[in-house]
């Protein structure tokens, strides 16, 4: 059941973007990097997380932009092109489906970046007033 439902949004999605209907070598490799990489360091962070490691934030930013750069890679190639593979005529393919759906993955690996740059500076700080005490 679950393999059907997959190939299911993969034929829906396709309908937004048909490069996921047929093997485009861009997306496959894309998608491989992600799986291999990008789920391994998640793997990580969730560990780092819990555990209060202090690396959380260099694989945390790591991630995100592994992630920024993976949605780069796979819609600026057909952008340069004019959006051959991309419905942008049919309002629901286009707003709904890419804008939408792909924006989350800009926005949260967006906001992680933020807050990891935000706890950094809070921790520069904090060593630095620290220092100050000691000299």
């Amino acid at each position: 059941m679950t393999g059907d439902s997959s190939r299911y949004r993969g034929k829906e999605y396709g309908k937004a973007d048909a490069r996921w209907l047929y093997f485009d070598p861009t997306i496959v490799s894309l998608e491989i990097l992600t799986v291999v990489l990008d789920g391994s360091l998640a793997l990580v962070l969730i560990y780092a997380i819990v555990k209060e490691k202090y690396y959380r934030h260099f694989i945390q930013i790591t991630l995100c932009v592994c992630e920024l750069y993976g949605g780069w890679m796979t819609f600026s190639p057909d952008w340069l092109m004019g959006s051959p593979n991309l419905n942008t005529n049919n309002w629901l393919y286009f707003w709904v489906y890419l804008v939408f759906f792909n924006s989350v993955w800009v926005l949260i690996p967006g906001l992680l970046l933020w807050q990891s740059w935000v706890e950094l500076k809070k921790m520069h700080y904090k060593g630095t007033t620290s220092r100050k005490k000691f000299q």
